[in-house]
């Protein structure tokens, strides 16, 4: 608490030196229960809380605010890493903020926000602070709310239509919009906003889904680089893509976004329905055997028609007590009728096989 006491005076004389008038300056310490929840989210890692103690400052205009970003590196030494303009990069829901750690007072570790009033109102209200300003009278402040700035909403619409259920719909949006955000660069220049942990898969999914579905690498600033490769803010980022190549299982492992993990399901149920559809064209000899019930039976049946190097489409049973007859149904890719033959032989040598037919 003293702490917090000595901080707010020293931010108050820095803007001075240089004819900055404040419109507030607030300093705290972060609640337990706000520790508790960054704790869970960094592994009980007490050394990855930067912000113990932070102080919001408003200003009167965005001038201000990177002079006064300046005024304070110029006192305390920035944490390295910790310095995130959201102002020139706003997050999708329009909030925008200077943020920066610096070792200020005593080397103590403290966040501060740097912000005019429209941003602070924007980030206590979100996209009712247009409203609430005008409510408190303020019709002659330039504070607007333009179409990209609501495009979020609608992103949201279209999630939540994608999602299986409430559950999924906001874990999805905790890691997609209410976390740390970074900013890559295309070749082009453009700029893709995405969450903190994002990959280059991500990054592709964010670009094109046909990106996404042939992305086989990626460059980070004009180095190779894996696809489970953390994305940092500045990072200049190239997929590398082959025509025709499909999404792999592994990539809902590694991708933070909900947009990518809802291309790739998509893309791989069609997969599997092809694959299925292409497995019953080939499906071209269905065989029933009779068979008496024993433990080991179903493997020493896909033993011999492994041993014939035939793949089986399918395999289902009709299995109903153990000394009762039962069906097994195996449906082969085969036509080869002299290899059917012989095979029909070697499952007849099958302890509990009584009967096998087949049809091609």
């Amino acid at each position: 608490m003293a702490y917090i006491k000595k901080l707010e005076p020293i931010l108050y004389e820095i803007l001075k030196k240089e004819e900055i008038v404040p419109i507030e300056i607030h300093a705290r310490a972060k609640h337990f229960y706000s520790l508790y929840k960054k704790l869970l989210r960094n592994q009980m890692n007490f050394d990855k809380i930067h912000d113990l103690v932070a102080a919001r400052i408003i200003l009167n205009t965005i001038e201000d605010c990177y002079l006064t970003l300046g005024l304070i590196h110029q006192t305390w030494k920035p944490v390295p890493g910790l310095i995130k303009d959201y102002i020139a990069m706003p997050k999708p829901n329009g909030y925008q903020s200077l943020h920066t750690s610096v070792f200020g007072p005593d080397g103590k570790i403290t966040e501060i926000q740097i912000r005019t009033p429209e941003m602070h109102a924007r980030a206590e209200n979100g996209i009712a602070a247009h409203w609430a300003y005008k409510e408190r009278g303020n019709n002659g402040s330039n504070f607007q709310i333009t179409q990209n700035e609501l495009a979020w909403v609608e992103q949201l619409k279209e999630w939540q239509k994608a999602v299986r259920g409430s559950d999924e719909f906001f874990e999805s949006l905790k890691i997609d919009f209410f976390k740390d955000r970074i900013f890559v660069l295309t070749p082009k220049g453009d700029v893709l906003d995405l969450p903190e942990g994002a990959t280059p898969i991500d990054f592709a999914y964010n670009v094109h889904t046909t990106v996404g579905h042939e992305c086989t690498g990626a460059k980070i600033n004009g180095k190779i680089a894996p696809l489970d490769a953390k994305l940092e803010s500045g990072d200049l980022v190239e997929i590398l893509t082959q025509k025709g190549k499909k999404p792999s299982d592994d990539w809902l492992n590694i991708t933070k976004t909900n947009l990518a993990k809802d291309r790739i399901r998509n893309a791989l149920k069609n997969k599997n329905r092809k694959f299925i559809k292409e497995t019953k064209k080939q499906a071209l000899t269905e065989i029933k055997l009779a068979v008496l019930d024993r433990i080991g039976l179903l493997k020493d049946i896909s033993n011999a028609i492994s041993a014939k190097k035939i793949n089986i489409a399918s395999l289902n049973t009709d299995v109903k007590s153990k000394n009762f007859p039962a069906l097994i149904n195996v449906s082969l890719n085969l036509k080869d009728k002299n290899k059917l033959q012989n095979l029909v032989l070697e499952l007849k040598k099958i302890k509990g096989v009584k009967e096998v037919n087949y049809k091609i």
